[in-house]
């Protein structure tokens, strides 16, 4: 939506709310709502500001020490929100309301915050542009929904959650069926709101379902990626049900995904595709150097602590590094051919912040291209039994340190940009480790 069309709709009374929103490292969106009007005379052109406290904080919101980008001694101030105009479009889901993405920016000079997910994602896509590439990707999203709304949710401890279906149905019409009512909604809302939907479809797991949004140009789809999932969150909070994108949220059921797909393409050619059977050796140093920096950049892909959990063998997940055509064993597949021809990345979990991942991505990719890195030979067969194989990261404490001590990670993201996100995780992993759960009350209150 151009503001001369958003301009239009506020005069007709079609918006009188405007989100300016961006994405904080933990893969959320923030940000304001201003009248329709104030956003058109100042927001627009001008921008807005928040404070940069919000690329600090754990989960809870918590201020959290240790960070050289903003902390009590530097006295919490703000940072600069400005509106990428392009991406400016309704949220049909919520009355008379469009949304905005944001760059973050420094509040003094304008330039972008370098820790701010987009601003990482930008330098990327600069990068390869430079190459002469443009780059094409799309995120597969999984997700479980369940009767239960977010507040009983909650009031529970997360307990007692219903599935909406009662077995497993992959693919099943009759259990999908039973979502649809939710499911339909959320698939007219994204359509509606600039999200072009494909398809949508029942997954392994016990009311786990995935809807596929169309592949874009990266930061597009980095884009669509945040608002499918501020869709579907908000949605189903407005129907009294509840979806979550833990990459593991139960023991014994499949984890959520969140596959990467990317291609580079020159002068709307793909860079990938060769012009008989065979791809470009483009393809296959790009394919060389994902693979190669995969776990440096892990905690990218799995960010949480509940990330790890998904990396179980025979899982759906994949838990070695290697590559194959079509062979959902493998971390990375190669699907499609000529100019759908692409590389799949099924490391990622739901739980992954797009910008980041896709970021991360690419950065590998490009390196192998500029090293010429040759991909280990196409594996065959089921790789969950291939123990030969390098394996993934076992825990966000592990990737963390992988990443903090990653020369790769540092050269592609500059030294204070990998101390943010080091300080981060590592953060998230000793929290874990100071909490007392469930599992060990069950286990060890009585027969210790």
């Amino acid at each position: 939506m151009k503001t001369n069309e958003l301009k239009g709709r506020v005069q007709r009374g079609e918006i009188e709310t405007v989100i300016a929103a961006f994405t904080d490292h933990h893969g959320r969106l923030l940000g304001k709502r201003f009248t329709a009007s104030y956003f058109l005379d100042q927001v627009a052109a001008q921008g807005t500001h928040a404070c940069d406290y919000l690329l600090t904080t754990d989960m809870e919101m918590n201020p959290v020490p240790g960070y050289k980008f903003a902390s009590w001694e530097l006295g919490y101030g703000d940072f600069h929100l400005k509106p990428d105009l392009p991406t400016l479009t309704r949220v049909s889901w919520l009355d008379k309301t469009a949304l905005v993405h944001c760059d973050v920016m420094r509040e003094q000079t304008h330039e972008r915050v370098a820790e701010a997910p987009r601003s990482i994602l930008r330098a990327e896509v600069e990068r390869a542009r430079k190459a002469g590439f443009g780059v094409m990707a799309a995120s597969e999203l999984e997700y479980y929904a369940f009767r239960t709304s977010y507040r009983d949710a909650a009031k529970n401890g997360y307990t007692q959650l219903e599935p909406f279906g009662h077995y497993l149905e992959d693919y099943h019409l009759l259990q999908g069926a039973r979502c649809e009512f939710y499911t339909a909604a959320v698939r007219k809302h994204l359509e509606q709101s600039g999200v072009p939907v494909e398809n949508s479809k029942g997954e392994w797991g016990l009311g786990q379902h995935e809807v596929n949004v169309r592949y874009a140009e990266v930061m597009a789809m980095a884009d669509r990626h945040m608002l499918f999932k501020q869709c579907l969150k908000e949605v189903a909070d407005q129907m009294g049900v509840s979806v979550t994108f833990m990459a593991k949220p139960f023991e014994g059921q499949a984890g959520s995904s969140c596959h990467i797909h990317m291609s580079l393409w020159a002068d709307d050619v793909s860079a990938f595709a060769g012009a008989g059977p065979e791809p470009t050796d483009l393809f296959q140093w790009f394919l060389g150097g994902w693979i190669r920096y995969a776990p440096d950049f892990m905690v990218f892909y799995a960010p949480t602590v509940n990330s790890y959990k998904r990396y179980e063998e025979m899982s759906w997940a994949p838990t070695r590094l290697a590559w194959s055509r079509d062979n959902r064993t493998a971390g990375f597949r190669v699907v499609g051919q000529g100019k759908s021809l692409r590389i799949e990345c099924r490391i990622p979990g739901a739980d992954a912040n797009p910008y980041l991942a896709f970021a991360a991505s690419l950065a590998s990719g490009l390196a192998g291209i500029e090293q010429k890195i040759e991909p280990p030979e196409q594996f065959s067969g089921d790789v969950y039994a291939a123990r030969h194989l390098p394996r993934v990261p076992y825990s966000l404490a592990e990737a963390a340190e992988l990443f903090a001590g990653s020369g790769f990670v540092k050269q592609t993201l500059g030294e204070d940009v990998t101390a943010h996100y080091a300080h981060c995780y590592r953060n998230e992993a000793r929290a874990f480790d100071r909490a007392v759960t469930d599992w060990e009350r069950k286990r060890y209150f009585e027969r210790i």
